[in-house]
């Protein structure tokens, strides 16, 4: 079986929990099953070895120690049963089975442990489905072992499952899995940035996803750094909310040999569990759109108290969406330029290019990543390539070493035309990147201002920004003369009140002449103030703001049709109508 049949087998296990569990508690089974099978047929190899080791006197770290030479991997277990010998004694199964896994060293403890695999053992012998499950997770036909099924077909195979099991519940806002072509985009964006140091023998590399899921993303890059140096040694870091994908990632982790110390389980936002570390390399895919009321206590305490010292100095997004928070996270845990630099890969959707008027949280978050030059890239992925959602979506790529050429510079690529049409779609994933076309993105990142304009384009930073000014007109009394205060003052008319953008590499004063005073003979620019608190940027009067319009800049105008040629149109629709009418009888 290959990995995708694999997962519609043990997605069948539903038909056996149909009629006893509600569909949102089919995640619950499944998973810590599909866990517990896998590091079953890891184990199973050496289990007599284990035993035997686990028969002598020895003292706890040493005994720890032993167990795992004896097992080949940095877990064990002690009981005599392997799963498919659980089978052995049906009426036994639920004692058997307990005593299995509480066999377990204890970094496997804990995953199952997030996963209450004890409620679950309970509610399958209470509804007399444990042994049924348990015989269909030991099917000889369905081969879980490394041999057969490799960690990142595992990976998929976790995140699949997921997938479907979301669907079925209907839990899909912000969670929007990573399918692989992407993550092998964004893992090819982080290392051709790189590739020297990368190369260089036995090079120890650092990276963290702190959106982690199952882990997904830190295969894919654990993968390609290994293709491009296998001897090269990757060490990667996870931090997840969610107890299941934390299980998984821990899981996954352990049995690839990876520091199971590394993977944490909390909320990134408002408890950083790596609060000292810095990485060479980020990639991530946080939740879209999703608000981070939960965190925001101890967020705007960050905020308020260290500013730029924490990791939010450079400003609050609005409490509906945390995308550009989880941002200036990854860019606090960039390495310093002065140790080599970092580079972060984050899976963003259009709303941080934008949102937000000059002032604003998100208007100040860019502004401070583009000023102190962080974004090196943004790629327009394409439509309809994530499980859970058809939405615009964007790959940001920040450097804090940029190379020479593309200092004071952001490039952005609209590879928003560049997939293949999946023959069956995955939920909402109905397009996809094959590696041909992954090389191509890149190619266009790497020819830089010499690739084709209509798929990629160079900017300075501050062709981004510009100067929001009030512009006021004098109100006018009866006779049409400008009223004035008792200091002579001219008292503005409200209902005039207007706003002008007025872009940074423009002379504002110029603009004024140009673009207001002719139609406005009368209005001036009423300058802006900081509020207490504030550390705005204000300029001949205005505010200073930052937004990328992406789609404005690949947008291609479309002439009308001549309306001769859709008046022919219309009379031919109606000609071919009243054909059909006539032959209908009516």
């Amino acid at each position: 079986m290959n990995h995708s049949e694999i997962s519609s087998f043990l997605w069948g296990t539903a038909d056996l929990l149909r009629s006893s569990f509600k569909q949102h508690q089919y995640g619950d089974i499944i998973l810590p099953f599909t866990v517990m099978r896998r590091l079953d047929v890891v184990l199973e190899p050496t289990k007599q070895k284990v035993l035997d080791a686990a028969a002598k006197p020895l003292p706890g770290a040493l005994r720890d120690t032993m167990l795992k030479q004896a097992a080949g991997v940095d877990f064990y277990n002690t009981s005599r049963f392997t799963m498919s010998g659980l089978l052995a004694d049906a009426d036994g199964i639920r004692e058997n089975l307990t005593n299995y896994v509480t066999s377990f060293s204890p970094e496997i403890a804990d995953i199952f442990d997030k996963f209450k695999i004890f409620d679950v053992i309970k509610d399958l012998d209470d509804t007399d489905l444990l042994f049924l499950v348990v015989e269909r997770f030991c099917n000889p036909q369905v081969d879980l072992s490394p041999a057969s099924v490799s960690n990142a077909d595992m990976g998929d195979i976790y995140e699949e499952l997921i997938r479907r099991f979301s669907e079925v519940s209907n839990e899909t806002a912000g969670e929007h899995f990573s399918p692989r072509d992407g993550l092998r985009l964004a893992a090819e964006l982080l290392v051709v940035g790189r590739a020297e140091e990368l190369a260089q023998p036995n090079r120890i590399v650092k990276v963290c996803d702190p959106c982690a899921g199952t882990g997904g993303a830190l295969t894919t890059f654990a993968d390609r750094v290994a293709e491009l140096n296998p001897q090269a040694t990757v060490v990667t870091y996870a931090q997840e909310i969610n107890g299941q994908s934390y299980a998984i990632c821990k899981s996954d982790t352990i049995l690839k040999g990876g520091n199971v110390a590394n993977v944490h389980l909390g909320d990134t936002l408002a408890d950083d569990q790596m609060p000292n570390e810095t990485f060479a390399f980020q990639v991530s895919n946080p939740p879209y759109g999703v608000d981070w009321k939960k965190s925001q206590k101890a967020v705007k305490d960050e905020h308020d108290k260290l500013g730029f010292a924490g990791r939010f100095g450079a400003g609050l997004p609005r409490i509906s969406d945390g995308q550009l928070l989880f941002v200036q996270h990854m860019v606090a845990k960039m390495r310093p330029p002065e140790d080599g630099g970092g580079r972060v890969a984050v899976f963003l959707n259009g709303s941080p290019l934008f949102t937000g008027a000059a002032g604003s949280g998100e208007s100040e978050v860019r502004r401070y990543l583009l000023q102190h030059d962080l974004v090196d890239a943004i790629v327009a992925m394409p439509n309809d390539f994530f499980f859970n959602t058809g939405i615009a979506t964007y790959i940001w790529v920040l450097d804090n070493t940029k190379e020479e050429r593309r200092k004071g510079k952001v490039q952005l690529i609209n590879a928003n035309g560049i997939y293949s049409k999946m023959r069956k779609s995955l939920g909402s994933k109905r397009n996809e990147l094959s590696d041909d076309q992954i090389d191509h993105i890149v190619e266009l990142y790497q020819d830089f201002d010499r690739a084709d304009p209509k798929l990629s384009k160079v900017f300075d930073n501050d062709d981004f920004g510009y100067v929001t000014v009030d512009v006021r007109q004098p109100q006018l009394d009866e006779n049409g003369q400008p009223v004035r205060t008792a200091r002579g003052k001219l008292v503005p008319d409200k209902d005039k009140n207007d706003t002008e953008n007025i872009p940074l590499k423009e002379d504002v004063a110029e603009y004024m002449a140009r673009e207001v005073l002719p139609y406005a003979p009368d209005a001036w620019i009423e300058p802006r103030k900081q509020k207490k608190g504030q550390l705005l940027e204000l300029r001949d009067g205005g505010t200073v703001g930052y937004e990328i319009p992406f789609t404005r800049y690949f947008y291609e105008y479309t002439p009308l049709r001549q309306s001769s040629e859709i008046l022919a149109e219309i009379r031919e629709l109606e000609a071919s109508i009243a054909e059909r009418l006539q032959k209908a009888g009516l």
